[in-house]
């Protein structure tokens, strides 16, 4: 039970001033697709993000799932460098971490176009281990900051807490995967997955950063920083 409640105050803690509370929406239980794990083409556009002392973060985009999303973090490195030097301002053990704030506090950050936009919630996309999604505050409007799933693995008694609490229904194939792989399912339905780290090495890098250890605030200790975002073709190794 103090599981389950650590839970709830997490989802309801995540971003900028603090993470808007989760509201209670209904999902189709037929099957859906899972676009998450879709590797790369060759040539196709991926976001890599060098974090000093860990390396690469690599990621997939869904630009024709989420276009607006994707098209402002793709325009905010290209144009801006944006995410150069900006820290992972907030860590979560079993659940995410977090950046995209010039501020490094969570208070900041604009989307290229400087407001807010609507959210892209695709059914397709869910919060994985290693999916990348918008965070939002209390208007669920994506600007800049993001955070990328580090949760752990899912019960079927954790997925029908989701179910009870936030009226979130997960699909068989869905359920599955969250067994499988992990991640953080209570914030389906409600935030903008639009990306997905698709390297080992990157899920490795987002486990070993969500080990370090946090002040009060989940802010790291030591900073996380990262050295350099990259909109690059993706090379088959």
């Amino acid at each position: 039970m103090l599981k389950k409640i650590v839970s709830i105050m997490l989802c309801m803690t995540l971003l900028l001033f603090a993470f808007a509370g989760c509201e209670k929406k209904q999902v189709e239980t037929e099957s859906t697709e899972i676009a998450n794990f879709t590797m790369p083409e060759e040539n196709e556009e991926i976001v890599v993000l060098t974090v000093k002392d860990y390396g690469e973060i690599k990621i997939k985009l869904f630009p024709d799932l989420c276009p607006k999303g994707v098209e402002n973090f793709t325009r905010l490195i290209k144009e801006q460098n944006y995410y150069d030097g900006v820290i992972f301002h907030r860590v979560i053990k079993d659940f995410m971490i977090q950046g995209g704030d010039p501020k490094g506090n969570g208070t900041g950050g604009n989307s290229i176009w400087g407001d807010g936009f609507a959210q892209e919630i695709n059914p397709e996309l869910r919060h994985f281990v290693g999916a990348l999604s918008y965070a939002t505050a209390a208007d669920k409007l994506n600007k800049s900051q993001f955070f990328i799933v580090t949760g752990k693995t899912q019960t079927q008694q954790d997925l029908d807490y989701c179910t009870k609490t936030y009226g979130t229904v997960f699909p068989e194939n869905v359920a599955q995967k969250y067994f499988e792989v992990g991640g953080s399912p209570h914030c389906d339905n409600n935030y903008e997955v639009f990306g997905q780290v698709f390297n080992q090495e990157g899920l490795d890098i987002i486990k070993k950063i969500s080990e370090v250890e946090t002040d009060n605030n989940d802010k790291p200790l030591k900073q996380v920083v990262i050295e350099k975002a990259e909109v690059v073709p993706y090379t088959a190794e």
